[in-house]
Order: C-alpha cells, then sequence, then structure tokens
C-alpha cells in the first residue's frame, strides 16, 4: 500500500501562534487521511553558549503548545502524539524525529511576518529541504 502524505505527518511547532496556524492548516488533510499526527517542539541547545532561556521555561512552554495541539486535534477528531526535542541543530533534530517515527512527511507553516522560504532559519531550512528523506510539505496559512 502507498503511504499519504497525511497518514503519520510530523509536525514542528514553535509558539502558540504557529500550532494554532498549523493545526488548523493541517489537521483537516489528516483527518481526511483518517491519520494520526505527531506535533514536536525543539529545544535548542546553545552547543556550550549560554542559553537564552532555561531548560525549565522552554519545557513549560512546549506543554502550554502541546495543551493547544491536543485540544485543536480533539476538536478536529485526529489522534495526536507530542514529543519534547532537545538538540544543537533543529533542521536535523526534525529530521532525526521524523525518521524515528516513520513519518509519511514533514508539514508546516509559513511562520507570521516572514517569506515561505525564511520559516526556519538559513541552515534549518537547508537541512529539511536538502536532506530530508521524506515529502516536506508546506501549507498555507493565516489569511493567505
Amino acid at each position: 500500500m502507498v503511504r499519504q502524505l497525511f497518514d503519520v505527518p510530523l509536525l514542528p511547532v514553535a509558539n502558540d501562534d504557529d500550532a494554532v496556524t498549523t493545526c488548523d492548516a493541517a489537521l483537516p488533510y489528516v483527518a481526511d487521511a483518517d491519520g494520526r499526527a505527531l506535533f514536536v517542539h525543539v529545544v535548542e541547545k546553545a552547543g556550550g553558549a549560554p542559553d537564552k532561556a532555561s531548560v525549565e521555561q522552554r519545557e513549560e512552554l512546549a506543554e502550554e503548545l502541546f495543551e493547544l495541539v491536543r485540544e485543536r486535534a480533539e476538536e478536529a477528531g485526529v489522534d495526536v502524539e507530542t514529543q519534547l526535542l532537545y538538540g544543537t541543530d533543529i533542521g536535523e533534530t526534525i529530521l532525526d524525529a521524523a525518521r524515528d517515527a516513520d513519518a509519511s512527511s514533514i508539514v508546516f507553516t509559513p511562520r507570521e511576518g516572514k517569506k515561505w522560504w525564511d520559516i526556519f532559519g538559513h541552515d534549518a531550512r537547508d537541512t529539511l529541504v536538502d536532506d530530508s528523506d521524506r515529502p516536506v510539505v508546506v501549507l498555507p496559512g493565516g489569511d493567505e
């Protein structure tokens, strides 16, 4: 059987607005595919440099994001899993998680105020586009 893009998509979320936009854009596709979604949040480690916020603060933010995601998914009738990831390279961390979960695709929406190509920082964007071993889907978000 051929896998569909939204059978088990991995959806990275960065903040509240991003989580809402991503849920609104992606969950209808996941529901139509009768799939389940894996939402992830990456806590970026500074790789030796001081972190901007404590790990505890970032974990609290992630739990708030995941609670929002779970509420939206329940409304959409979609089963979701959430996973908090840690890494010094956001793109590689997302790709590793997608491989580990055997995700059918990596799906995200553009971040507000950015062109779609500037969704992630230069390195993460290039890593996702150049190194992914599965489809990468960019869905329109918000009023776009």
